[in-house]
């Protein structure tokens, strides 16, 4: 059995019979025994006895700033897109708050208060909550601080699990007015039917090269994305796959290839002319693109998002099973699309990626 407090850790040895006192003096750990179970039969009598031998504080333990130059250092996850996201939390948030403090002032009810005190969505809190319990991990694994509870594990956010907002997706005539105002250059149009047959993410869009099309197998390889210009891994391991591509969609592909300059098998597929194909087009100006050209046809926001949302509402109304869907979306966690259905075949993967490519291209 184990009592916790923040001056150190109070253990009963089965083995020995006997009341142990653990902590940390100067960054090692020292244990020295308190008594029997004859002398100290409760732990609050054990702990009463201990307490004269407590050498440690709250302060010993390092500032939040410092661990968090550590944690960057040793342990910050490699893709670009998820530094950034932390950097942007540590930086903006939780280093101007508890910077300065010892790890071990970051508890369950000031951390709390603390949230709730924040104009943030509750997914940015939970993403804030979640980083601070990363931190203590680390602080644990470095033995910065005693192995004990994470105290984030004790807090919660309200609201953290609903939507502020609803996902939004096109209806087919919105795409298809969408794709009137865009359609007349053959980049765009090819963008946009891209995106909403795949249900891809803006990074891995601007992360395709014409060597990832297999024009003999009619199929598309996913493997990279591209963030602030940055080329780095997709989002999971799932994300990475070879999809079908429709015929008529590979014939989109090809009249690109047709028009574009940069054409050879290494060339980015949406290759930047204002980077002399080096680079790809940047998030901003698809972004630009997208939002100019929903005012012009005269429908809500559009957002490189909206189609990958747009993708999965159209593979529910042509009745796509919900195990196809999870291939389709190239899920990883089989919660996001309830993949209770097992594998889905190549056949009916075929089938439902046709009948959103159907949907999306203009008919005669």
């Amino acid at each position: 059995m184990r009592a916790r407090h923040k001056t150190g850790s109070l253990i009963f040895d089965r083995s020995r019979g006997t009341w142990r006192f653990l902590q940390w003096v100067d960054g090692k750990r020292k244990s020295e025994t308190i008594g029997t179970k004859q002398e100290y039969p409760t732990k609050a009598a054990a702990w009463k006895a201990a307490k004269p031998l407590a050498q440690v504080s709250p302060s010993t333990a390092p500032n939040v700033g410092t661990l968090v130059e550590q944690y960057r250092q040793e342990k910050m996850p490699a893709r670009h897109s998820t530094r950034r996201g932390y950097d942007t939390w540590l930086d903006n948030h939780i280093l101007p708050r508890w910077g300065t403090s010892p790890l071990t002032d970051v508890q369950a009810r000031p951390v709390e208060l603390w949230l709730q005190s924040l104009v943030l969505a509750p997914k940015s809190k939970l993403h804030i909550r979640g980083l601070l319990s990363v931190l203590w991990d680390f602080a644990m694994w470095s033995d910065s601080v005693p192995t004990q509870r994470n105290p984030m594990e004790l807090v919660s956010v309200a609201g953290a699990s609903q939507r502020v907002r609803k996902p939004r997706s096109l209806t087919v005539e919105e795409f298809q007015t969408l794709l009137g105002t865009l359609g007349k250059d053959t980049c765009w149009r090819t963008i946009l039917l891209l995106t909403v047959s795949f249900g891809l993410r803006i990074s891995e869009l601007l992360g395709l090269k014409w060597s990832d099309v297999d024009w003999l197998n009619k199929t598309i390889r996913i493997e990279r994305g591209v963030v602030k210009q940055i080329v780095d891994n997709v989002k999971t391991t799932c994300s990475a796959r070879t999809m079908i591509c429709a015929d008529e969609l590979l014939e989109v592909l090809k009249q690109w290839r047709q028009t574009t300059q940069f054409s050879t098998p290494d060339d980015w597929m949406f290759a930047s002319p204002v980077k002399l194909g080096r680079q790809p087009y940047g998030y901003t100006h698809v972004w630009r693109t997208l939002g100019n050209a929903a005012k012009v046809a005269g429908i809500a926001h559009v957002s490189s998002h909206v189609f990958r949302h747009t993708h999965r509402s159209w593979l529910d109304s042509v009745g796509t099973p919900v195990g196809v869907q999870q291939k389709l979306m190239r899920h990883a966690d089989i919660r996001t699309t309830m993949n209770i259905y097992g594998d889905a075949m190549t056949a009916d993967m075929r089938q439902a990626h046709e009948k959103i490519v159907h949907l999306a291209l203009p008919q005669a």
